[in-house]
């Protein structure tokens, strides 16, 4: 398959393949362009309605695409690509994976030892096109195709590369489980603020309000975010009272150790998926 043809495949169509797509035709890819195939007929007939290419076969989803996203469950991802050896050999794709945990060497495994391959850490973000993912190429890949992958992802977000694969249970650690700590954080303050005397409604808004509001301001400052922290602090002020109580309570050591936590698991989760055959043991 020729690495100039722009045509995207999805194995697998679910939330995260199907946020891909919505960013990809909203960046002006045509629906032709793009190829899906899963085992979830709904779900297909959703993407058909689009103007999307769909399919049950994921053969056909590696002949007739350029690039083809891996958006399977980690657990069933050796089942799916064990089977497609030798079309894998016969085409050459590009292949993206976005299952957390599946590290290059299983990747390469499941494949054959000559497959470019992209490993990719999004998060849920990407569902309303601000998702931050992060990106590591095998050897195998051109620049062609590291840039593919890069425009890819770019259309639900910012993308980072990184140097080594094992950043990646940094970033899982990071910006991969990140969304969930902002949502027990907000979920807490609006907890906290209805027990003050807030109506859970205004609550709400006014703390979803107040993180994207935060959000943004650090995206477009040229300082720090501990200098914006320290530009709304006042001495003496509300803001000063309630951080000097987190620093009581020891926030800053706890976020590190919650972090630790994750990109631990991550290792684990990655030391445990299985060991397959390589082609032609």
């Amino acid at each position: 398959m020729s690495e100039e043809k722009l045509t995207i495949g999805f194995i697998g169509a679910g939330n995260m393949a199907s946020a891909l797509i919505d960013g990809l035709l909203a960046n002006g890819w045509q629906a032709e362009q793009i190829h899906a195939s899963d085992t979830n007929a709904g779900t297909l007939a959703a993407l058909a309605e689009k103007g999307v290419n769909t399919s049950t076969d994921n053969k056909t989803i590696i002949s007739h695409c350029a690039t083809v996203i891996l958006a399977v469950k980690p657990q069933v991802l050796a089942d799916v690509l064990i089977p497609l050896r030798d079309t894998l050999c016969a085409n050459n794709c590009l292949l993206v994976s976005i299952a957390a945990g599946v590290s290059m060497d299983s990747l390469q495994d499941w494949t054959h030892p000559k497959q470019a391959i992209v490993r990719c850490m999004p998060n849920t973000p990407a569902l309303v096109q601000t998702g931050a993912s992060a990106l590591f190429s095998n050897n195998h890949c051109s620049e062609l195709q590291k840039s593919t992958a890069q425009n890819l992802l770019s259309a639900v977000g910012i993308v980072c590369w990184l140097e080594k694969e094992t950043d990646m249970d940094a970033v899982t650690a990071l910006s991969g489980s990140g969304p969930a700590y902002f949502f027990l954080l907000m979920e807490a303050m609006q907890e906290a603020a209805v027990i003050l005397g807030l109506d859970a409604r205004t609550a709400q808004l006014l703390c979803q309000q107040t993180a994207l509001g935060a959000a943004r301001l650090a995206q477009s400052s040229d300082v720090d975010v501990s200098e914006l922290r320290r530009r709304v602090t006042s001495p003496g002020g509300t803001t000063e009272a309630a951080l000097q109580q987190f620093a009581s309570e020891d926030f800053n050591a706890m976020v590190g150790r919650a972090l630790a936590k994750a990109a631990s698991r991550s290792r684990e989760l990655a030391a445990s998926k299985p060991v397959t055959d390589k082609p032609g043991t």
